[in-house]
Parts: C-alpha cells; structure tokens; sequence
C-alpha cells in the first residue's frame, strides 16, 4: 500500500497549563473539531506521564476514552507512546501508511507521556 501524503504530524498538547482532567477532555475535543487541513488523520498527544501529579491522570483519563473510542469504531490506531517502536506491528503499519512519521522524535523513545492516533477521515464520527 503506498503511503498517504500528509505533510506533518498534527500535535494536541493536553498537558500545556496544567489542566485539570475535564480541561484537557474539553481541549482534546476541541482541538479535534478545529479543520485539519493538510495535517491529515493522524495526531500525537501530549497528556504528560504523571511526574507533575496531574499528569497521570489526564493520561489515564485520555486513554481510556481513546480506547473507548476505538471501540466504537471512532478511532482507526492508538498506539501509547511506550509502544511507539520500529519493533511494534501497529507502529510499523502506520508508518508504511504515513512516511513522514519515520521521522518523529518520540519514536522508540518509550515516552510514556504520549499517544499516536489515527482518526478516520471522517472525523464527524467522533462527535456522534
């Protein structure tokens, strides 16, 4: 399959001000129904690991709705930062479909503090 031009990784960073949970939801929604233009399906997020104290739950809470949504057909891949390798089958096939991510600084870094997604590219299933 041939790689789909998009000419750079979107990134949503949750963690920026120290937000409560809720804030970084709200700000991960929004930054979602903003038009994404050439940056395509794919986003990085930034929610933190945990080393501020608040950041360990934004992450909890931002993956469990990730993986809610990809339950629901709302999310397309989901790859936590600690599973962002050239090693990971999820990651080396979103990399065959996305070249420009073979450049990304987090990969086979183990960052805790991010995740990958790929959305459909009808994102108006998000809000349904």
């Amino acid at each position: 399959m041939a790689a789909r031009s998009q000419t750079r990784l979107k990134i949503i960073n949750l963690k920026a001000g120290m937000p409560t949970v809720e804030e970084a939801k709200r700000r991960l929604l929004e930054s979602l129904y903003a038009p994404r233009g050439l940056n395509g399906p794919v986003v990085k997020i930034i929610h933190g690991y945990g080393a501020s104290g608040t950041g360990g739950a934004i992450r909890t809470a931002i993956r469990e709705l990730l993986v809610q949504w990809q339950r629901e057909g709302k999310t397309v891949t989901v790859i936590r930062g600690e599973d962002w390798s050239i090693f990971d089958g999820a990651s080396q096939a979103l990399r065959q479909r996305y070249s420009f991510l073979k450049d990304d600084e987090d990969l086979d870094r183990g960052n805790a503090g991010v995740t990958i997604v790929e959305f459909p590219a009808d994102t108006s299933k998000i809000f349904r």
